[in-house]
């Protein structure tokens, strides 16, 4: 870190039903498992019991979901619509799951339902499940790269949970280390712990509103990304450049913490 870098935790976003909409948070609880309370707690599956997530299906990205939470849980309501069917219907994810998997069947045009992870939710990597972090520097250059698609498109194309500034793009890549190593930093008084460079799947590559695909978008990142490496960074981690934001950990004596905006970052 240069004495130039002030990296302070500007956005949080969990997505509670995995692959809908995210939603912005101003602090968040870290949950029993070491992930953030209700990210990915739902899940969406099949009869065989397969999850159904965008990269299963482009067509769960023209869902449009907006989320009414209340800490006590007391109150924890989905709304959900789309573009052909703009009226939206409200669902109470601890009294309704039924209902909001009958609307999602007539939705997909097969039978899913949800199942739920109140302790650590449904992430992608099963051994660095804490929160994904990324800068909002590292964004901002993506929207450089593809200048057809602003901040807003690109956060909602990634799905990262936490976002910091005052730091330069790709600062985060100083979050993990050499395979099998990890790097222990702080977040306000939540101690995290960096282990890997996240690779990401088909679901960048499209309109995070639409499911279209940009054409030769991973081949265009990939070629970006391999330049700004930073060069003090250890480059065995990326066996292709087609990577972005740092994959955690956090451990057990961290539950209960809060992550709040504002929260300054610091390395242990």
């Amino acid at each position: 870190m240069t004495t130039h870098d002030r990296p302070r935790l500007a956005q949080i976003i969990i997505y509670p039903i995995k692959s809908l909409d995210g939603k912005v948070v101003e602090r968040s609880k870290i949950s029993a498992g070491g992930a953030l309370a209700f990210d990915r707690r739902w899940a969406i599956i099949d009869a065989n019991g397969q999850v159904v997530n965008a990269k299963r299906t482009a067509k769960i990205q023209q869902i449009r979901s907006q989320f009414d939470f209340v800490e006590s849980e007391d109150r924890l309501l989905v709304s959900l619509s789309t573009a052909e069917n703009r009226n939206a219907r409200v669902f109470c994810l601890t009294t309704e799951l039924d209902k909001l998997a009958t609307w999602l069947s007539n939705f997909f045009g097969f039978p899913v339902s949800l199942i739920e992870n109140a302790i650590v939710g449904f992430p992608d990597d099963l051994d660095a499940y804490g929160p994904t972090i990324v800068s909002t520097g590292t964004l901002l250059a993506i929207c450089e790269w593809f200048p057809d698609l602003d901040l807003a498109e690109v956060r909602r194309r990634f799905r990262t949970n936490v976002e910091i500034d005052g730091v330069p793009a790709f600062w985060e890549d100083r979050l993990f280390s050499t395979h099998g190593e990890v790097v222990n930093f702080q977040v306000g008084n939540v101690r995290f712990q960096g282990i890997n460079p996240c690779q990401r799947c088909i679901v960048p590559t499209r309109d995070s509103l639409t499911g279209n695909v940009t054409t030769k978008f991973q081949q265009i990142f990939s070629q970006h990304r391999k330049q700004t490496v930073p060069a003090e960074i250890n480059r065995s981690r990326f066996n292709h450049f087609y990577r972005l934001a740092v994959n955690t950990k956090i451990s057990g004596s961290e539950t209960n913490k809060y992550l709040t905006i504002g929260d300054l970052i610091s390395f242990l």
